[in-house]
């Protein structure tokens, strides 16, 4: 086991979108959008670091006491998050993936390509 750092108080809040649903409006954008318009693209997960860091290792089975804070970048933001309302109504593109299933899946696929074991 090796220390996670965890960059200032793990508070910065991110908008989590799976890469398939991703993957998914990026088609729908190509199929159905209208040329010049600006469509963005989120899953509707706003989370903060932290609270990601605590369920990965949870899911793993690892201890919370692998979380090391450090220094955070100077200008950090503190909230990247989408508003997809656009990509939605126009289009009809909505995330599929729980963030919960999305999560799980994507530790899965990290751990089976890392070899790691929970």
């Amino acid at each position: 086991d090796k220390p996670l750092p965890v960059y200032g108080d793990g508070k910065q809040v991110r908008d989590w979108i799976h890469v398939a649903d991703h993957c998914r409006a990026i088609l729908a954008v190509l199929e159905k959008g209208r040329a010049g318009e600006v469509y963005n693209v989120g899953g509707n997960n706003e989370k903060a670091n932290i609270d990601i860091v605590k369920a990965i290792l949870m899911t793993l089975g690892k201890p919370e006491t692998l979380i090391t804070y450090v220094r955070d970048r100077p200008a950090h933001d503190r909230r990247y998050a989408i508003d997809n309302t656009k990509i939605t109504t126009e289009l009809g593109w909505s995330p599929s993936y729980t963030f919960e299933e999305g999560l799980e899946e994507t530790i899965r696929w990290y751990a089976k390509c890392k070899g790691v074991r929970s």
